[in-house]
């Protein structure tokens, strides 16, 4: 009886480095849809290169029928917007880069 060929040890898939961001991540607090503005007829909250004040609105996220605003935890400027309006966030996935 001939004993099995030996097989190759499975290679582990390579664990993709998170992307990091100079400044301050806004990150999201809970799952829901990420919107850019108050109604779907009115302009963005902020958009990359507004400078922001700490506690101002920057976006809003609904979850469960309900407007979750999201406001600045600093001053500076957004530099990235990481998300699109409409997109499905999750927990602790960053949103919006302040400088």
């Amino acid at each position: 009886v001939a004993a099995p060929a030996p097989q190759a040890a499975a290679q582990p898939a390579a664990a993709e480095e998170p992307e990091t961001y100079e400044g301050t991540v806004v990150s999201a607090p809970l799952v829901g849809t990420f919107y850019a503005a108050n109604a779907p007829d009115q302009p963005p909250l902020v958009s990359v290169g507004d400078t922001v004040t700490r506690g101002q609105t920057l976006c809003i996220i609904e979850a469960m029928k309900t407007m979750n605003s999201i406001e600045s935890p600093c001053d500076g400027k957004i530099s990235r917007i990481l998300v699109q309006d409409g997109e499905l966030v999750e927990f602790h996935q960053p949103l919006i880069v302040i400088e």
